[in-house]
Formats: C-alpha cells, structure tokens, sequence
C-alpha cells in the first residue's frame, strides 16, 4: 500500500526558514559591525523590517502562486523572462558569493583550532581553497545531504550560549558592561554603510516560497512559518551579534577573526572559546556543504526552462549537475582568492557585501511582480501587502547603494558573465524549434 505524503506543518516549515537564514554570517559579524558603534544597531532594525516586508511578499506569492515554480515563476510573470533570468542568475553569483564569504569564516574559525595557518604565509587561503574542492568532490559523488543535520543543530550552539551569557552578563553589571562606544556617533551615512552587512545575515528568506503541494494548508502556513521564521532569526542573530560587538572592547572585537569564540573564552576559558571554534568550522562547512548543493543545482534547473545552455545539465553517474558544480566551486574559488588581499574581517566583508548586492535583484524583480500582480488583479491588494511592497522597494533600493561601489562593481561584472549564456541558450532554443517544425 502506498503511503500518503506527509505535508510541512508549521512548525517544520518554520524550521526550514530558520535554518535556511542563520548561516556562517553570524560567527563574523560581530567583528564586522563593532566599528560602527550604536549604528549597527539601526542598521539591524532597518534591515529586520526591510527583511520582513520582503518576507511578506515573497510569503503571499507562494500562496497565490503555488504552481509557479518559486522565485523564477513569480519574475516570469511578472516583469518577463528576461528580468526573470537577471533575478535568478543574480540569485546564482549571490550563492556564489555568498560561498567565499563562507568559507572565509570557517577557515578564520579553523585558525583557532589549528593556529599554524596564521603563521604560514599563504596558508589561510591555501585551506580555503582545499575545503572548497572537498566538499565540492563530495557533493560530486552525491554525499552533500549526509552532513546537513547534525551541523544544523551544532551551529545553535554556541549562539544560546552568547545570548545566555550576555544577559547575565547584563544583569550582574547593568549598563557597565557595554564597552564604550562614544567615538562613533549616530548619523545616517555610517547606519547605510552597515546595512549591507546586517542584511546579508537575512538573506535565505526567499526560500520560505516553498511549492505548496509540501505544505499543510499553505495559505495559512507558508505567511505565518515566513514571518515567525523570519522574526526568530533576525532576533537570535542580533541579540547574539550586537553582544558580542557592544560587550568587547571596539579594538579588540574588530581585530579578531573568531569574535563569537573570544566572546565566550573570555568569560568562560580557552577550553570553551575552543569549543565554539569547533562549532564554528561544523557549522559553516555544513552550511558551505548545502549552498555549493544548491549552487549546482540553480544552473541545471535554468537549463531545464531554456534559460542556460544544455551544458549546464549534464548529470554525472551519481546524478549531480558535475560541470555546475565545478563551475560555481570555482568562481567562489577566485572570490576567496580576491578577498584574500584584504586583511581580517575586511575579506568577510568583501564577499559578503557582493552577496548582497546580486541577491537584492532577485528580491526587487519579485517585488516589483507582486507590484504588477496586484495591479492587474493577480494578488489580492490589501493595505498590509501594499505597505510591505513598498517598504521591500524601498529597502531594496537603499540596501543596493549601502552595499558600496566596489562590491557592486564586482556584482555588476558576475551579472554581465550570464547575458552570453543566455544568448546561447536562446539561439539553441531556436534551433531546436526549427528542427521540430522541419520535421
């Protein structure tokens, strides 16, 4: 007898969007953040609410437009398969970026477990680029889903550990626990610099736009697993991060390369900040392990919509997109290598920012169709779904100026490499029609 499928509930659909969100960003970006003083905390609660609104209507496509095939649907028909190719092949170099910005903190975190790669020149990015082809060889032979479960639980870790030590932390001390911070003043200029680094810990909430024949109820259950997925993630990643970078002393924070582990080493003892290195590497080459999967199989699935050569869907003996793969591992490749010029968190934040800027196209495009949708009568236009587009719009457009002119540059360049393909991709279309025809 044939058993019947089990549906997401609520709860596991939250699940999925809190373990989707909460990445490697968080171990890095209390060090990122600890130069802008009181400012990362606006730029926090900006990007919360920017990240909410975009949430929401990502949350309310997937439930209008169940059978759309996710984000690349909603953008097909709403601003056209062009603008469509754009969103997801930006969606694509954002994957890839975000990669190298990945493994850049697994491999700071690793210095603390194995402290002769900070003092071999060349070492660091020599460890980047051999976590990178293990575990691209691993997803090549089809073992990436073996590793995902247990690092999804590890990396919690050490986050309920910050958050519990920092409130009682506070509550021993009160305010004098907070390292002063006068010296960077509240202004807009500095809260816009530091949103491209808050927002990048958010990003992974489009994939709350899950089919619906998976959910239970999904007009109910894919808004409401969105938004509380969305909320518990931003309030765990900026409890624990503004912690860490309002509770250690600015030069100290800044300068470090495991900021998470020093946090905790300094109350706790070397055999803890050790600890949470250890959680630390699990937990970003588990998340590394997942997004060099997903970064194979976006190329193959715009292959199989016409929107990238045949090439790209080539499946090796173990059913992997190989040449994806391979490809996406080495562009991250030349990322890593790229940020490896710059010193400390510098090189984090170099990957992370272009991670950003190529990924807040896709969150645009989408908006701008729910936009259209609700003009033309495809989504049902009620007061909170129009201030959330709006909000997500601009938020969008301030995000992409925030993100600084050499990471768009960079992202502008990785966008421009997809027009080509897709040219090739057309032309063969064309091709292959022509043939049916004559036949």
């Amino acid at each position: 007898m044939t058993g019947r499928r089990r549906r997401f509930g609520f709860w596991t659909a939250t699940a999925l969007v809190v373990g989707n969100i909460i990445g490697a960003a968080i171990f890095m970006q209390p060090a990122s953040l600890a130069p802008y003083g009181w400012n990362a905390i606006t730029a926090w609660l900006i990007s919360l609410a920017g990240a909410l609104c975009l949430a929401w209507v990502f949350a309310r496509l997937a439930a209008t437009f169940p059978d759309a095939g996710g984000a690349h649907g909603f953008m097909e028909l709403g601003v056209g398969e062009g603008a469509a190719f754009l969103g997801s092949w930006g969606y694509l170099v954002s994957v890839w970026a975000a990669n190298a910005a990945i493994t850049i903190t697994g491999v700071n975190y690793l210095t603390r477990l194995l402290p002769a790669l900070r003092t071999v020149p060349g070492a660091e990015p020599a460890a980047a680029l051999l976590v990178i082809a293990l575990i691209t060889w691993g997803n090549l032979r089809a073992m990436g889903g073996q590793v995902q479960l247990v690092s999804s639980v590890i990396k919690l870790l050490p986050f309920t550990a910050v958050i519990a030590l920092a409130a009682w932390v506070l509550l021993r001390d009160g305010t004098a626990a907070l390292a002063p911070i006068d010296a960077v003043p509240l202004s807009a200029a500095t809260t816009l610099s530091a949103i491209g680094i808050t927002f990048y810990a958010m990003l992974g909430l489009e994939s709350a736009a899950m089919p619906a024949d998976a959910v239970e109820d999904p007009e109910r259950t894919v808004p409401r697993a969105t938004m509380v997925g969305t909320t518990l993630s931003g309030v765990v990643t900026i409890f624990s991060t503004c912690a860490v970078a309002l509770m250690m002393p600015m030069e100290v924070v800044s300068q470090s390369k495991a900021p998470v582990a020093d946090f905790i080493g300094g109350f706790w003892g070397n055999g803890a900040s050790l600890f949470v290195a250890f959680c630390g590497v699990v937990s970003c080459f588990g998340c590394l392990n997942g997004w060099i999967l997903i970064g194979g199989e976006l190329p193959s699935a715009m292959c199989s919509r016409g929107a990238l050569p045949s090439w790209f869907g080539v499946r090796n003996r173990f059913g992997v997109p190989a040449r994806a793969l391979v490809l996406g591992a080495l562009i991250t490749s030349v990322l890593v290598l790229a940020a490896s010029s710059r010193v400390g968190v510098a090189a984090f934040n170099f990957a992370a920012l272009i991670a950003t800027a190529t990924n807040l196209v896709l969150y645009l495009l989408c908006t701008l169709a729910a936009i259209r949708f609700m003009r033309d009568g495809r989504l049902a236009r009620t007061p909170g779904l129009v201030l959330c587009s709006l909000g997500a719009l601009v938020f969008a457009l301030y995000a992409f100026y925030g993100s600084g002119r050499e990471p768009l540059l960079w992202g502008l360049a990785l966008l421009a490499l997809g027009w080509p393909l897709r040219h090739v991709a057309r032309r063969a279309a064309a091709r292959a029609r022509l043939v049916t025809h004559g036949a």
